[in-house]
């Protein structure tokens, strides 16, 4: 009996071998749950294109689902067949969503299978072409002399920019305008007309606009200054006198839960390929954002992380009183 059931057991897996071996054999998506053309959209083309060789030169097409904060995109790839044909690119905004929203239509770290991490971005606070301050000391001042009345933009509840200014509020105990937009692009376009005082976004978004001169640029949020040509001059906001303030934006890639692992094992090493792609490295590192390399890139470490991010934001998130039906 049980050199038939060793036996059968060996057939069935003969029989699945050809099947998980051909995977992909059709182009795989990656849905991104934020309209095309903001920062998060250009990380999941570019490493769209970095993973296509690794995946054995299958398409990767780029969907964007947005709306309600990213979570109607990671709802779609929750409930999509666990087949590795539909992935998740997310940034920090997975993490923050279980304190943002009073009901989720998915479990934030048991719906999915945790791929990997691929960068982190950090921030920049800037501010419209004409604000009076030309530097952070001066821009404190101001904002000092205008408790209340400082109008602070960001691209909508749960945002990049949104987590940033409530972290920003929070330190600096000063109470600001809040201006929620649609995107990234609008929020942009009323700062650079002068219709919003001050932003604090990713630097995929924002390092275009610093280097044309179109806005003042005035901190980079990370531990370290950056060394981006157009960022390089910029203090951290921990040296300018926030002690412990060090925002950077991540990005992850995500499958639905069940999806087999020898699926998720060969997405993990195509993805490991990729953030080593020197044209994607180049690309990200043009806009600020630091590719990962430690065990991050691992699945099981990745989730530690977003637990422990889950854990930091909760309790800025409730003092803010800010929540989505």
């Amino acid at each position: 009996m049980h050199t038939f059931r060793t036996t059968f057991a060996l057939v069935l897996a003969a029989l699945a071998a050809p099947a998980l071996a051909e995977y992909p054999d059709k182009p795989v998506t990656i849905v991104v749950p934020f309209a095309a053309g903001g920062p998060t959209d250009k990380v999941a083309r570019d490493l769209g294109e970095a993973l296509r060789k690794p995946l054995g030169g299958q398409s990767v097409v780029i969907e964007n689902v947005g709306g309600a904060g990213g979570t109607l995109g990671a709802a779609k790839v929750a409930r999509a067949a666990p087949d590795g044909y539909t992935l998740l690119l997310h940034h920090i905004g997975l993490s923050t969503a279980p304190s943002l929203y009073r009901t989720l239509p998915y479990k934030t770290l048991d719906d999915f299978e945790y791929l990997g991490m691929v960068n982190e971005v950090p921030m920049t606070l800037i501010g419209k072409p004409t604000l009076p301050a030309n530097n952070y000391a001066e821009l404190l001042k101001w904002m000092n002399a205008n408790k209340g009345k400082i109008n602070l933009a960001n691209a909508g509840l749960g945002a990049a920019s949104h987590l940033c200014g409530l972290l920003l509020q929070s330190t600096l105990k000063i109470d600001m305008q809040t201006v929620p937009y649609k995107g990234t692009a609008p929020a942009m376009n009323d700062l650079l007309g002068g219709q919003v005082d001050i932003m604090c976004d990713q630097t995929t978004n924002t390092t275009g606009q610093i280097e044309a001169g179109k806005v003042k640029a005035y901190a980079v949020t990370s531990s370290h200054r950056l060394t981006t040509p157009a960022l390089k001059n910029l203090p951290t906001l921990d040296e300018a006198g926030l002690k412990g303030f060090n925002v950077n934006i991540w990005h992850g890639v995500y499958a639905p839960k069940g999806t087999p692992k020898a699926v998720t094992d060969k997405l993990n090493a195509a993805l490991r390929t990729a953030l080593k792609d020197p044209e994607f490295i180049k690309r990200e590192e043009a806009l600020g954002a630091v590719i990962i390399t430690d065990a991050r890139v691992g699945g099981a470490e990745h989730k530690k992380f977003v637990a422990d991010e889950i854990a930091k934001w909760s309790p800025i998130i409730k003092a803010a009183g800010q929540y989505a039906d």
